[in-house]
């Protein structure tokens, strides 16, 4: 039996990651940041500038918006926090927006008074937002985690400064997270303690799904999917993960239940999961204890990538799907691991270009990959270790690869925000 410190570690960082968020989450970062300022403010800005992050500017360039009407961008998400949002509810900001609220904010942006700055940091989730109204000046920075507030300053006095404003915020410990561990606690949690949460993961991620696969987002991956490959039980795991992101980076104001900071790995991570249990008529408690090690089996991977990062967080939360999908048809944690390594050998290196409606499609790639490897690892079939980047057991090789993603591929990083901002 686990620890029970490890336990209750493992519980809290369930918690802490499986929450909700409406849209993709940069954007919505920048709009509860904005709401924040207006709170402090005292009222609606006369102008604002966001100073961002090359990671911040390249996730929230291209993707559309909730409760917008169509805006992408920067601005707009910062206009619609300001004059709409409402901070206490976090990540689901922009539920609070209004035809009025949403009006106004239009009006600000088509008056040009929201701009954007570069903001030159090696933190990948950093930005500030300074709002101005009245002769008052507000900054609010946020650092590390979407809704980490680390300082808000009024006309240059600090009246706000977290303790983690050099660091990571305080969370869960983190250390136990192993293979091993994650497999144990999921055999072995009370279900009670973490059925609410994953109620809310398969109600909420199960919605978008469905509202992806019957409506008018992008170019209907999901449909396209489902038509254009072999009816089985692969293919309708692909196609309503795919379209169940696809329909939130195209604005979609359905709440997702995210992972590591991200709604595309809580998608990934989850859904394949629950269309195999539906597809294979799995026990629900199984089903359970499945999005159980498939949520802590993508936070492990995150660990060593970071919230950010030119690694594709797809590739993590999808490699999660597949170690599920071995571990929910009774797979030993030798095949749990190669299921790991095959995923990992074939996919480590999909490079991230910033949120937009194709991330549907790379997250379809990376579940096909990753039943590959599941279907390989049942035939006790594995690459062989120090073969490309793959160590000697799984725990390694998510290092390895969460160094190349975190560290090797910073310069990657750069030149991909490089390339989308030239004109």
């Amino acid at each position: 039996m686990l620890e029970q410190k490890i336990s209750s570690d493992f519980l809290n960082i369930l918690k802490e990651e499986l929450i909700p968020a409406m849209g993709c989450t940069e954007p919505i970062a920048l709009a509860f940041a904005s709401a924040r300022a207006r709170e402090v403010l005292g009222t609606s800005p006369e102008s604002i500038v966001a100073y961002c992050s090359g990671n911040i500017i390249k996730n929230v360039r291209c993707v559309a918006i909730p409760n917008s009407e169509g805006l992408t961008g920067i601005e707009p998400a910062c206009a619609l926090g300001a004059f709409g949002g409402d901070a206490h509810r976090l990540m689901e900001v922009l539920e609070a927006v209004t035809p009025d609220t949403r009006a106004a904010a239009k009006q600000f942006l088509q008056d040009k008074k929201c701009t954007v700055e570069y903001l030159d940091s090696e933190i990948p989730l950093h930005f500030i937002i300074e709002a101005r109204a009245n002769g008052d000046v507000v900054t609010v920075e946020v650092r590390y985690d979407h809704i980490n507030i680390v300082r808000i300053t009024k006309n240059n006095q600090e009246i706000f400064k977290s303790d983690a404003i050099d660091g990571e915020p305080t969370v869960a410990d983190r250390s136990a997270l192993s293979v091993e561990n994650i497999k144990e606690f999921a055999d072995t949690v009370d279900i009670s303690l973490v059925k609410p949460i994953l109620d809310r993961v398969i109600q909420c991620n199960m919605d978008i799904a469905y509202e992806g696969m019957a409506g008018d987002y992008g170019v209907g991956i999901g449909r396209v999917i489902r038509d254009a490959y072999p009816e089985d039980v692969v293919t309708r795991m692909r196609a309503y993960a795919a379209a169940a992101s696809e329909a939130r980076m195209d604005g979609c104001d359905m709440p997702v239940i995210i992972n590591s900071g991200s709604g595309n790995q809580g998608i990934a991570s989850s859904v394949p999961v629950i269309v195999y249990a539906r597809e294979k008529s799995i026990p629900q408690e199984k089903l359970y204890r499945a999005l159980v090690f498939s949520g802590l089996l993508t936070v492990y991977q995150k660990e060593f990538i970071g919230k950010l990062s030119a690694f594709c967080g797809a590739i993590s939360a999808s490699c999660a799907a597949g170690a599920s999908i071995t571990y929910i048809v009774g797979g030993s944690v030798t095949q749990i691991k190669n299921t790991i390594d095959n995923t990992l050998a074939n996919i480590p290196g999909v490079i991230c270009d910033g949120a937009k409606t194709s991330c549907a499609a790379k997250i379809a790639s990376a579940l096909d990959a990753a039943m590959l490897a599941h279907a390989l690892a049942m035939r006790d079939k594995t690459y062989e270790a120090f073969t490309g980047v793959l160590k000697e057991d799984a725990g390694e090789t998510i290092s390895c690869v969460g160094y190349i993603g975190k560290v090797g591929m910073k310069q990657t990083d750069k030149e991909i925000v490089r390339l989308m901002l030239k004109e």
